[in-house]
Formats: C-alpha cells, sequence, structure tokens
C-alpha cells in the first residue's frame, strides 16, 4: 500500500466564531490545520499530504510545511476531488480528513489502514448511546431506534483508484465521503472511532481540544552508532570541529563520526532509516562531503514530519586525540546545525581502556542519542 492523505480545509467554519475561519485560529499554539496537517505528516506511511484550502486562505497556510495546496472547490465534495485529482498517481490508497479533527489519533488512523487491506474503504465511527428523540416546535414528537446507528468520523480510507472513480461520476452534494462510496457501489467497513476524534465546531471546542493535545505527548528516542577507521593524515572532523592529529579518519565523506552517529540518532527517532539509505556510499556526489549536509536533511526531515528535536547527547570513543579542550566548540557548532541551544547538546568522550580497536588506535566510535517531541 502507497497511501495519501487528503485533508480538507476549505470551508468557512463560521458557528466556530472569531474573526477567521477556524481551522487557522489558534489551539496550543499552532493552527488547528497545523495540527491536523502533522498528524499524518509524522507518519511514515503516509507518502504525500495535501490540503485544500478556500482560495482567499493562502497567506495564512504558507507556514505549514510539507504539504501540497489545493484549491477547493464550491462544494465539499468538489474540494476533495480537487484534492485526489492532485495525489500522485503511484499511490494506492488515500485517506480523507476533515481538518477540523485536529486531535485524531495514530490508533484511529491504524485502524483504517488496517481495514483497507480487506476493503475498498473504512472510516471510523462511534456507536450512538444516547436516546434519540424526532423533535418539532421545541418538543418532543417520537423517538429514534438507536440500534446500528453511529456517529462518523474521518479519516475516511479508500483504494485511490475506485474513490477517484466515484468522486468523478457523483453529481454534487454529499455528507462525507461514505456517501459519495456507496453511491457509487462500494463496501466501507467500520472501524473504531475515538470521543477524543473531537471535530471543532463551535467555540468551547477549542478548549476542549487544546485539553486533548497538551495531554497527548508524542516524544521520540533514537540511537545512532558509527564507527570510522584511522588512514594517513593531518586532522580529524569530529562534531564538526578540525582537530590536528597524525591521522586522518577513512571514510567517503569527511568521515565525521559524532556527527554520523548524531544524524542516525535523528533517522532512527523518525523511523526512517540512517545515512547509507537517504546519502548512499555508491553515490559518487558524496565523495568527501562535509557531514552537516547530512544532519542538516535529518533535521529538515524531523521538522517536516511535525517534531522539534529537544536534545542530542553524542559519546566519542577513543585514546586519541583528546577531546575535552575541543568539546565546547562541538557543542556550539552541533547547537546551531540542530537548532537548539547548547545546554541542549551534549558531547562528550570516553575511552575503551586499551581494550578492542579504539583500545589499540585504530579508530575512533560515536553513540549518539536524540530525542523529537512533537511539535
Amino acid at each position: 500500500m502507497r497511501i495519501g492523505a487528503v485533508i480538507v480545509g476549505a470551508g468557512r467554519g463560521t458557528r466556530a466564531g472569531g474573526e477567521i475561519p477556524k481551522q487557522w485560529q489558534k489551539v496550543s499554539g499552532h493552527s488547528v490545520a497545523a495540527w491536523s496537517c502533522a498528524r499524518f505528516r509524522s507518519r511514515n506511511d503516509i507518502a504525500q499530504v495535501i490540503l485544500v484550502i478556500h482560495p482567499d486562505d493562502s497567506d495564512f497556510a504558507q507556514n505549514i510545511e510539507g504539504v501540497t495546496l489545493v484549491h477547493g472547490g464550491a462544494t465539499r465534495d468538489g474540494s476533495v476531488y480537487n484534492g485526489l485529482r492532485a495525489l500522485s498517481p503511484t499511490l494506492t490508497h488515500v485517506l480523507i480528513h476533515d481538518v477540523a479533527r485536529c486531535t485524531v489519533s495514530d490508533r484511529v488512523i491504524d485502524g483504517v489502514i488496517d481495514a483497507l487491506k480487506t476493503s475498498d474503504g473504512a472510516a471510523p465511527a462511534l456507536p450512538v448511546s444516547d436516546a434519540l428523540w424526532i423533535g418539532e416546535n421545541g418538543k418532543v414528537s417520537g423517538t429514534q431506534d438507536r440500534t446500528g446507528l453511529f456517529r462518523a468520523q474521518t479519516p475516511q480510507g479508500f483504494s485511490l483508484p475506485a474513490i477517484l472513480s466515484a468522486h468523478a461520476s457523483h453529481t454534487g452534494g454529499a455528507a462525507d465521503d461514505v456517501e459519495v462510496a456507496r453511491i457509487a457501489g462500494l463496501d466501507v467497513a467500520i472501524t473504531e472511532g475515538d470521543e477524543n476524534n473531537l471535530k471543532i465546531t463551535l467555540p468551547d471546542d477549542f478548549a476542549r481540544a487544546a485539553k486533548i493535545l497538551e495531554q497527548r505527548v508524542d516524544i521520540r528516542l533514537g540511537n545512532g552508532f558509527d564507527v570510522h577507521a584511522f588512514e594517513d593524515g593531518d586532522h580529524v572532523v569530529l562534531c564538526g570541529i578540525k582537530i590536528p592529529y597524525s591521522k586522518s579518519l577513512k571514510g567517503h565523506s569527511d568521515a565525521d563520526v559524532g556527527m554520523h552517529a548524531v544524524t542516525d540518532a535523528i533517522y532512527g527517532a523518525l523511523g526512517d532509516g540512517d545515512i547509507g539509505q537517504h546519502f548512499p556510499p555508491s553515490d559518487p556526489q558524496w565523495k568527501g562531503a562535509a557531514s552537516d549536509i547530512f544532519l542538516r536533511h535529518a533535521v529538515e526531515l524531523a521538522a517536516s514530519r511535525g517534531f522539534a528535536i529537544s536534545n542530542v547527547d553524542c559519546t566519542l570513543i577513543c585514546e586519541q586525540p583528546k577531546i575535552g579542550p575541543h568539546a565546547q566548540a562541538m557543542k556550539e557548532t552541533m547547537s546551531q546545525l540542530l537548532e537548539i541551544t547548547q545546554d541542549r547538546v551534549s558531547v562528550k568522550a570516553t575511552t575503551s581502556e586499551r581494550l578492542g580497536f579504539t583500545g589499540r588506535e585504530e579508530g575512533i566510535a560515536a553513540l549518539a542519542t536524540a530525542t523529537l517531541v512533537a511539535k
């Protein structure tokens, strides 16, 4: 499965109050739309994210990274269709999500994706548990059996070719994409919804959404380990600092073993491989490359997926050269590249007590840990 996401945010949302549409109002420091986009951008199984916006809202959306902006249509189903057509044709499935549901959890998303393995469509919902009345002129005029009734949520997932075809033939007007799919004859599986998958509709909903977001802290931890052997030379590069020495480190790039370990720790926290996958040593363009290229890429990748680097700890393992005199310069350089303050960067050294290849002064090893926190 290759999955894309279409986040529908072209509406006006007037019932929520405020001077601007609800999707651009702030919740816990970020716009509702930014939170919703981050929920899908941060996932490794989502290859592309489309944000459908009203043409008047382009300025609001400029700061949302890692998404493709598409203008909506006159109706919700028209906006969805515009978003679907903007997806890469290499994708096989799509998740269609209301921008106002900025508190959707990974569990809800996972449930939809799992159901798509055996069904052309899937959507989360909650069974109706309250008694249902029919009202007329402000009074109860009857009751409605709640058996088999569900409260629909998003994301609603589909086979991309199937839902594209369904929207292309749809004559217009639909409560959601499940309705469009069913009109086209698609079966839609019901997956488990979540009471916290709130759709911001009224003014009081912003406070409830903020409470949910502030309780849900997404923290990622990654480890990195790297080794480089010594070769003839007159200096080594460690954590971005050139240190005079009687040998150099052997590697396809500049062999900055410390920076490599930190970079791999960030990739590890994102669940996105290692340096070798992003910058193959078989590619001649990386011959002798400065390792800050790799680290900057990892930092930018984390940001694009909605994560901030909280702290990094790097340990250099060697007998020589001595690291202590250069540790502060390394901290300063790494903090600039990581875009965090120096008190969140640790660079330290240890020996292996003359044991192993580092003890025999055949090379240097580095171990790093990085902590990422969802923005």
